[in-house]
């Protein structure tokens, strides 16, 4: 699969970068259209945002089949019937993985962008301005919060779990687990990751959504689950009972995308029963 492209000589896991990185322009209803997953965390950060944004008038989706193999994400009923069909379209010397988020452009018939950490800053930015989840006040903050979040925890953890060396692999999972663990005494006296709900929040929630469900087990990030820290997992339940965070997150898409598409990791492809975990406050 092309995700062996992402295993560097010493057995670590570095991930593709992004192809196309133009900036959205304005709003224009029946323009834009993202595709997206319900089991990929950095495509459910552009759901949630979408929604708490009320931008459903003005951005279409299209929500691609969980289960994805060599042709990359299939869109169910479709015209194209897969992803990368839309990548060869703009590019047609691309090489790389098919992956979602990305946002096709149907007037210029073009992948617009596949840059999962800088859509939803666009979005917050020029599309919609209810909640503010980039406020100018908090933006360097912001910032230096993502940074700390990818590389600590929501890319730390795939390195951990598609690492192919064992000093790599404890090398992530010492990060995962002390970037958790800053976290922990960061929530325990702040409903939020600052005063107000923010992109920072969105970001880190779609990652501890699938924490206990995948990422424990099937990437090996067993030291602690998340329930085992009671200010992240109260955390983790408040933002679910959001409608733009629950309405999103779909545990089944989840669970079989990670276990049945990921064979170099579930050669058997059989996906777990559990973990019996409420989400409910």
């Amino acid at each position: 699969m092309k995700l062996r492209r992402e295993l560097s000589d010493d057995g670590r896991f570095v991930r593709q970068p992004n192809r196309f990185t133009d900036r959205l322009g304005p709003p224009e209803p029946g323009r834009y259209r993202l595709y997206a997953s319900y089991a990929c965390p950095w495509a459910q950060r552009v759901l949630i945002v979408r929604a708490l944004l009320g931008l459903e008038d003005v951005l279409d989706v299209t929500i691609v089949d969980p289960i994805r193999d060599e042709k990359g994400w299939r869109i169910p009923d479709g015209d194209p019937e897969y992803l990368s069909e839309l990548y060869h379209a703009t590019d047609p010397d691309y090489t790389g993985r098919y992956t979602v988020p990305c946002i096709w452009d149907a007037e210029d018939k073009r992948i617009v962008t596949n840059d999962f950490p800088q859509i939803t800053l666009d979005l917050e930015m020029s599309w919609g301005t209810s909640p503010d989840l980039y406020p100018e006040r908090l933006r360097p903050d912001i910032d230096i919060m993502n940074d700390r979040l990818y590389h600590g925890l929501n890319n730390a953890v795939y390195e951990a779990g598609f690492s192919r060396d064992q000093q790599a692999y404890e090398e992530a999972v010492a990060r995962v687990f002390s970037t958790l663990d800053f976290l922990e005494v960061r929530l325990a006296e702040s409903e939020y990751l600052f005063d107000v709900l923010t992109d920072s929040d969105v970001r880190l929630y779609t990652t501890l959504a699938r924490f206990d469900a995948v990422y424990y087990g099937h990437f090996k990030c067993s030291v602690r689950r998340l329930t085992d820290y009671p200010a992240l997992w109260a955390y983790a339940r408040r933002l679910y009972a959001i409608p733009a965070f629950r309405e999103t997150t779909v545990f089944d898409e989840i669970k079989r995308h990670y276990y049945i598409t990921q064979t170099n990791i579930n050669p058997s492809g059989i996906v777990p029963v559990g973990p019996e975990i409420d989400w409910s406050l």
